[in-house]
């Protein structure tokens, strides 16, 4: 039996999240990508809480292609998490490759001060 797409991506998930999990001090950076928009946030595994979260459908975001909008919505969840005090974090990539948008949200979450 052939396996869906999605059900591919859920397994790879589960697969993920085994060995990702995110503590007070060094948070799960979550993200999930549909075709128009990007959507990240901060999560305390330990307690169940989302600690702070950021997409590309909010007013602020810099416009441009999709790779570059990535970019910015990692600079804004880095930003307020770093205005939380949170300055590590582990990055779950959510069963997507890394490359392409995730990899353009992780640079920019970089390059905004998060170390990962």
């Amino acid at each position: 039996m052939k396996l869906k797409k999605e059900e591919k991506r859920r397994r790879i998930q589960y697969r993920i999240r085994k060995k990702v999990s995110g503590t007070a001090a060094s948070p799960r950076l979550s993200v999930f990508r549909s075709n128009k928009y990007i959507y990240c946030q901060l999560i305390n595994d330990e307690n169940g809480h989302t600690l702070c979260a950021a997409s590309s459908r909010e007013a602020g975001v810099a416009q441009g292609t999709k790779s570059e909008i990535a970019a910015s919505v990692g600079k804004l969840i880095a930003q307020r998490a770093l205005d939380m005090n949170v300055s590590s974090v582990v990055f779950d990539r959510s069963g997507y490759l890394y490359h392409g948008r995730v990899k353009a949200l992780a640079d920019g979450a970089r390059e905004a001060g998060l170390k990962f």
